[in-house]
């Protein structure tokens, strides 16, 4: 008996005490601040400093990149809209309403993604349409970056009130 509860002490399946659920938070956001439209940013801090090469091969990979996510966007971003709504909506309602821990989790994980992909979309589109000279570019995947890093510390400053909130509450009650 005592194995057991060791095992399920250590996967705790409520998410906002659970250290896989902040490991999972904080590699989201990481891997969203340095992937900046599938470019890795380090890649552009590369094309600034030396030109050259680098530049053109940031641009390819941007040019790709952008041609990949607005081609998915204008076949299926309809689609994916309404499951995405769906599922969120979902979540919201058992994570809130019903009182389901793992759906409010998903749901402050997915709704900043949310918002961080409909920009991802809208700077696809952008650089996609207009002609940039290369100080362009490096302007507006900063301001992208930006943008998410911006949302990532919104997003994860009200998830660590949110859990901090429930683990009290949890605890308070439960004790």
């Amino acid at each position: 008996m005592d194995w057991y509860s060791n095992v399920f002490e250590l996967i705790d399946l409520r998410s906002f005490s659970n250290l896989w659920f902040w490991i999972a938070l904080a590699v989201v956001w990481s891997s969203a601040s340095h992937w900046v439209l599938g470019v890795p940013y380090d890649m552009v801090g590369r094309a600034r400093r030396k030109g050259g090469q680098a530049a053109e091969d940031l641009l390819d990979l941007l040019r790709i990149n952008t041609t990949r996510l607005l081609y998915i966007a204008d076949e299926a971003g309809l689609w994916i809209i309404t499951v995405g709504t769906f599922f969120l909506t979902g979540f919201m309602i058992l994570g809130w309403v019903y009182g389901v821990e793992i759906a409010q989790a998903l749901f402050l994980l997915g709704f900043p993604m949310s918002l961080v992909s409909l920009i991802s979309v809208q700077t696809a589109r952008a650089l996609h349409t207009e002609d940039h000279d290369l100080d362009a570019v490096f302007k507006r995947l900063s301001r992208h970056r930006l943008s998410v890093q911006a949302i990532g510390m919104v997003s994860i400053f009200i998830t660590a009130m949110w859990g901090m909130y429930q683990n009290l509450s949890v605890g308070v009650l439960g004790g």
